[in-house]
């Protein structure tokens, strides 16, 4: 098996995340690349040697400039903050390295269109790491609705809820400073890009962005808690999605429940590992939701385990999105979400963000 070596930046929550699903994909998927760990960066040379110890990278650094640059990293993932994605990305593409890109892609939206720009130059795989999309059960949802199974989607309701700054006393941090780091920048795009893959395109919405909690111990709040918007999509269907930090007793809460003139699902992320079907079919007195447990006969299950019922977890989400990834390298096809599709989530944003504003429906 040819092997490829992959130059990870960022050691922290994803880029660990990231090293393990490296570490793992080619005995789950048999991927006819396998990865080879070759450098890890990080932002002092002390964090940089111990993830390298801890994720078994053959090496480290503290200077990204450098993995981008070293002839035995071929493939890059940035699990950076998102003010360093743009020149990091840039950097890669120029030096004609496939890049996976944590989300969402850049800072802003104009950064955002520059590194597609960079990515579509340079003709190497590109992709965004959405991931909680690739759990078998959404993978399902996207079969069912492609298929025709739940007839025409007339109505789509999308949360991505948490609680982490549910307590108004919980101390003030980089993550309450910026758009980037707010929920618009943080949560905001998973459940977008879910929309996007399960109905379509937005045409048109309208937005309310706040901050519930503007003053925390040890500093001023400079971004959103919490935002709603209404949405039509392309095909005509109307949308409602919720993001927010501050939901109180919400864990992992990317829920959606979309509605069809056959048929209906709901999904909750607490509970990946399971779909509810309603299908208008058969007596009316026999009709209602059924749980179906995900197992070997959905999408990219039985790698991971034959059992059905037995689920698979949040790392086995970034396994999937590795698989992909490495995919894109070897065929040279273009694998969603690349980043192309990933400006569509930034755009979503930046409009959600100046309807806010000007209280007003924005079109796209």
């Amino acid at each position: 098996m040819p092997e490829i070596g992959i130059g990870i930046l960022g050691g922290g929550y994803m880029g660990k995340a990231h090293s393990v699903a490296m570490s793992s994909v080619g005995a789950v998927f048999n991927t006819k690349l396998r990865p080879r760990l070759e450098m890890i960066c990080a932002s002092s040379p002390e964090s940089a040697e111990r993830y390298r110890k801890a994720y078994g990278f053959a090496r480290a650094t503290a200077d990204w400039r450098k993995l981008v640059a070293d002839p035995a990293v071929e493939a890059i993932v940035i699990a950076t903050p998102q003010e360093l994605h743009k020149e990091i990305a840039e950097a890669a593409f120029a030096a004609g390295k496939p890049v996976l890109c944590e989300k969402p892609m850049g800072a802003t939206l104009e950064e955002a269109e520059d590194m597609v720009a960079a990515a579509e130059a340079s003709g190497v795989a590109n992709m965004v790491a959405y991931n909680y999309i690739r759990t078998p059960a959404s993978r399902f949802a996207r079969n069912l609705i492609a298929s025709g199974r739940i007839g025409t989607v007339t109505w789509f309701r999308g949360e991505h809820t948490e609680d982490f700054y549910s307590d108004p006393e919980s101390p003030a941090s980089w993550r309450t400073t910026g758009m980037a780091n707010g929920t618009m920048g943080d949560l905001a795009p998973h459940m977008i890009n879910a929309a996007l893959a399960l109905v379509g395109q937005v045409e048109s919405l309208v937005a309310e962005v706040e901050t519930v909690h503007s003053e925390r111990p040890g500093g001023t709040v400079t971004n959103d808690d919490q935002a709603q918007m209404m949405c039509r999509f392309s095909n005509g269907a109307m949308g409602h999605l919720f993001f927010s930090r501050v939901a109180t007793g919400r864990k992992m809460g990317y829920a959606y429940e979309i509605m069809g003139t056959k048929g209906a699902i709901r999904f909750d992320q607490e509970d990946q590992n399971a779909v509810w079907l309603y299908l208008a079919e058969g007596p009316e007195a026999e009709r209602g939701f059924r749980k179906i447990l995900t197992g070997p006969a959905h999408p990219d299950y039985e790698p991971f385990c034959l059992g059905p019922g037995h689920g698979t977890g949040y790392q086995d989400q970034i396994i999937i999105e590795a698989r992909d990834f490495l995919c894109a390298i070897e065929t040279g096809e273009a694998i969603w979400p690349t980043f192309r599709d990933g400006l569509e989530v930034n755009r979503v944003v930046q409009a959600a963000i100046e309807s806010s504003r000007d209280k007003a429906w924005r079109s796209l």
